[in-house]
């Protein structure tokens, strides 16, 4: 796969504050690119930049083989966002606020009606096309929010924190939705989140964490490198349980043991076949890998 984004060295300052330091990753073409880290790590303020809203102080931007600096309106083209707070017009209908967006793409009449209904159908907002979008929901006024990302059928979907406060129904509805897509039409999505359970679904993942990278990968490699593995053994007494020579907390009506990695577990249970009959090996998540690397906990959902 091409790399469709290209960041190196990049710095943005603001006063004093270093939001972003000497930042350098790739992002791969119809990947999901988890970009994670607590308030203030900089994620927002590179979005920014990616958008063309804030000029960067230093660095390199690339964007499907386009320098930002030469390319900026170009590459706004191929971009959708969905930014944090919703820049929805609160007091026209979703029709109306769908149809001024559209129209800045050139998609006007016939073409812009058949985007609409194919949008509203698959992110099931047929019924709220006539109501002003004050008067929506949280989760009604996100669905619309992602639509207007996606009328111009971008090559880019960038999502800063998309579905915080949304309801699991929601959250289901719009990651099948970009779930499509991305098998569809390729599309590259660029994520950010406080969800570790839609982190752990990423191809890859930057951890930022004071304006600089402290760590990427697979969530396999992340998890690998930064957590350890555990097996819970069912039917078995304490006393034997120590006589492993493990980390271990009891649980309900078994004994969970940490062990280094999945190699270690594997050599332990052909060791002892008459302790293991009944028995689960699980990896860390993808909360113990950020609190590993950060020393922090993001402030959502842990994931499942």
């Amino acid at each position: 796969m091409k790399n469709i984004i290209e960041i190196q060295h990049l710095t943005k300052r603001f006063g004093e504050i270093k939001a972003v330091q000497d930042l350098s990753f790739r992002v791969k073409e119809g990947e999901l690119f988890a970009f994670l880290g607590v308030n203030g790590a900089g994620k927002s303020t590179t979005i920014h930049i990616l958008c063309g809203q804030v000029a960067k102080d230093s660095g390199q931007i690339v964007i499907d083989g386009r320098d930002l600096d030469q390319n900026v309106n170009n590459i706004k083209r191929e971009l959708g966002v969905v930014f944090q707070t919703s820049v929805l017009d609160s007091a026209l209908s979703v029709y109306d606020n769908l149809e001024s967006r559209a129209a800045l793409y050139g998609i006007v009449g016939k073409e812009f009606k058949e985007r609409l209904f194919a949008l509203a159908k698959a992110l099931e907002f047929e019924a709220l096309l006539k109501r002003a979008v004050g008067k929506l929901s949280g989760g009604q006024r996100r669905r619309i929010d992602i639509a207007r990302a996606l009328i111009h059928k971008p090559k880019i979907l960038i999502l800063d924190e998309p579905t915080t406060g949304l309801d699991p129904q929601t959250r289901k509805t719009l990651w099948s939705f970009i779930f499509d897509l991305r098998r569809n039409d390729n599309m590259t999505v660029f994520l950010t989140t406080h969800y570790m359970e839609e982190a752990a679904e990423a191809d890859y993942v930057v951890i930022l964490d004071g304006g600089k990278i402290s760590a990427e990968g697979t969530p396999l490699e992340l998890k690998n490198t930064f957590t350890k593995d555990y097996i819970t053994i069912y039917g078995i007494n304490e006393e034997t349980v120590k006589t492993l020579g493990f980390e271990y907390e009891p649980i309900r009506d078994a004994y969970r043991l940490s062990v280094p990695n999945t190699r270690t577990a594997t050599e332990l249970i052909l060791r002892h076949p008459d302790l293991f009959r009944d028995y689960e090996i699980t990896k860390g998540k993808m909360d113990d890998v950020f609190l590993a690397v950060t020393g922090k906990k993001l402030q959502g959902e842990t994931e499942k």
